[in-house]
């Protein structure tokens, strides 16, 4: 029996446009949270003077230029006049390496400003200043914080990309990257927007995708009183634990690679290369694809998929030499240790378990799980030096394929969780929210959170995620939907990309939930098709049509085919 939520389409008109319906169903109307009111604007009184005019303690103005309207674009359209401020704060000479730290920003303040403060939250292991524009939300988005009216703040969160990954082993650094740069910047950055408006700002938000989404849920945490709404895309939460992870694929991934050696000969992606992926794909379509209603290449119903599908019976057993149309037991045996989640020796899960959904096909889910695992050192160094307690000694670190594959999953692994002499926090401790379950600051001020994740993430598991919604709504008797919405994407890799509708504005249904009361009962997401404004993703299947929508439903609700036009969101509705 299926529980139909779906409400009449309401003014959604586009890729990216947001059901803005009020909330209904659960418990939440009994939940009296304060209701926050809308924002409003001013126009900046000067920029260059803010070079010389504004003052903050441990704080360092390099310039403050006029930006013309036109010098950004942002999906073919001009971003318009804005105030650049760059600049640094406490800088540092730190006592263990020697190293000059500062945690660097640049803040965008546009000429005529919505009364909006927003926190970019960046990827990686951050140490570059991104664009502040607030660009983050899905493929491609067509309007970004900018074009929208936020003052955006970006950073690099306390350290250089010339120190990656090695200001792990500063204390201090680690800090700033798990947290204390925001801490840091948060006031400094409202402080700057009164000097420049004459106001401090009225609403504040805080988003990011994959790292700047771990930014994002540990902000939840620890600064909800300095927020009003946080979107966290694609979010890396256990970031360390998924690194952890990653480093369990790669030694089950060597097991049955045909291309062995040392790297750079080393192609751990022989183990599973696309034509052997998309074999597994059509095997997941063939039993999943259709639960929804409508066979349309995409997997919605996640949790009757783990039923439908069975890896063992539904993929084809090679009965000789693998020839691109079947995996052998071995693989299928490595397949399935992978997507069932890390482990030790005692079978302690070390991570979450991933769901199969066709996204896998994609390149970006192969650079995850075959590449930045080993050959270009992306998980190796960051458990080795900003994760590790303590961290791999500076003098000499084997190679990044040589530590992957012997890293200990008994001994190695539980590191993460260490302390030791100056390294006064763990890595779970400095890296992930604390108290992840809590949302009570966030939901006593009235602020909301949205999640977005995509099914076929290759680094962080859609089901860590879910797993985390489930428990914050069990503490909260069923009613988390008063205060944090989760949606998932069918397809979607890492962030963007892959067989998926992957452009979709979370930013503007953040802001008429925080700030009208709309709590968002889908999210329309586009195709990014040939003649896609923000650019053409080149892996959707042919017989998609270039502009398809489909509604991203609150989970745990699908979307599922009603009727009409399949290429369509208004066909769909979300049920259970």
């Amino acid at each position: 029996m299926h529980i139909h939520f779906s409400l009449r389409r309401a003014g959604l008109a586009g890729a990216t446009s947001v059901a803005l319906l009020a909330a209904c169903g659960g418990s939440q109307s009994n939940d009296n949270l304060p209701q926050l009111g809308p924002a409003t604007g001013a126009t900046i009184a000067s920029c260059t003077s803010l070079a010389t005019g504004f003052s903050f303690a441990e704080t360092s103005i390099a310039s403050a230029v006029v930006v013309a309207s036109g010098a950004l674009t942002n999906a073919g359209q001009p971003v318009g006049e804005h105030c650049l401020v760059t600049g640094t704060m406490k800088q540092r000479v730190s006592a263990v390496d020697g190293q000059t730290y500062a945690i660097g920003f640049e803040m965008r303040l546009p000429k005529d400003w919505s009364g909006r403060y927003l926190y970019q939250g960046n990827g990686g292991t951050d140490g570059a200043i991104a664009q502040a524009s607030g660009g983050f939300s899905g493929g491609g988005p067509l309007r970004n914080g900018l074009q929208l009216g936020f003052a955006v703040i970006s950073s690099d969160a306390g350290h250089s990309s010339a120190q990656n990954p090695l200001f792990g082993v500063d204390p201090q650094a680690r800090l700033n990257y798990g947290y204390q740069a925001v801490g840091t910047l948060t006031p400094m950055a409202k402080a700057l927007i009164k000097a420049a408006y004459g106001k401090g700002p009225e609403r504040s938000y805080f988003g990011g995708t994959s790292n700047g989404g771990r930014h994002t849920m540990v902000a939840a945490a620890r600064y909800a009183q300095d927020y009003d709404g946080f979107l966290a895309v694609s979010p890396g939460f256990n970031l360390p634990k998924a690194a952890v992870a990653q480093l369990y694929g790669a030694q089950q991934w060597s097991t049955v690679a045909t291309t062995t050696g040392t790297a750079p000969n080393f192609d751990l992606e022989s183990a599973l290369p696309q034509v052997e992926r998309a074999v597994l794909a059509k095997a997941i379509l063939a039993k999943c694809d259709a639960l929804d209603g409508l066979a349309d290449g995409l997997v919605q119903d996640l949790s009757a998929c783990r039923t439908a599908f069975d890896l063992a019976r539904d993929v084809p057993t090679c009965s000789s030499a693998r020839d691109g149309t079947c995996l052998t037991s071995a693989q299928k045996t490595v397949v399935g240790n992978v997507f069932a989640g890390a482990k030790n020796s005692k079978s302690e899960a070390l991570y979450s378990r991933w769901p199969y959904d066709a996204g896998i096909v994609q390149t970006g889910w192969a650079d995850w799980k075959f590449r930045n695992s080993v050959r270009n050192g992306r998980d190796p160094v960051a458990l080795a030096y900003i994760f590790s307690s303590p961290p791999a000694s500076t003098v000499a670190l084997p190679s990044t394929l040589d530590y992957a594959l012997k890293f200990n999953m008994d001994t190695d692994a539980p590191k993460i969780f260490a302390t030791s002499g100056i390294y006064t926090e763990s890595a779970m401790s400095f890296m992930t929210p604390p108290n992840p379950t809590s949302l009570d600051a966030v939901r006593q001020r009235g602020a909301k959170m949205i999640v977005i994740h995509g099914q076929a993430d290759g680094v962080f598991s859609v089901d860590d995620t879910a797993a985390w919604y489930d428990a914050v709504d069990a503490k909260y008797g069923g009613a988390a939907n008063s205060v944090v919405r989760f949606f998932r994407v069918p397809g979607m890799g890492h962030s963007r990309g892959g067989p998926a509708t992957d452009q979709f504005d979370g930013l503007t249904a953040l802001v008429n939930w925080v700030e009208k009361g709309q709590a968002p009962q889908r999210i329309v997401a586009g195709a990014r098709g040939a003649g896609n404004a923000g650019g053409e993703n080149t892996e959707l299947p042919k017989d998609w049509s270039a502009t398809r929508t489909r509604p991203l439903c609150p989970y745990p609700l699908v979307a599922r085919y009603r009727s009409g036009d399949k290429e369509d969101e208004s066909s769909f509705v979300c049920e259970r």
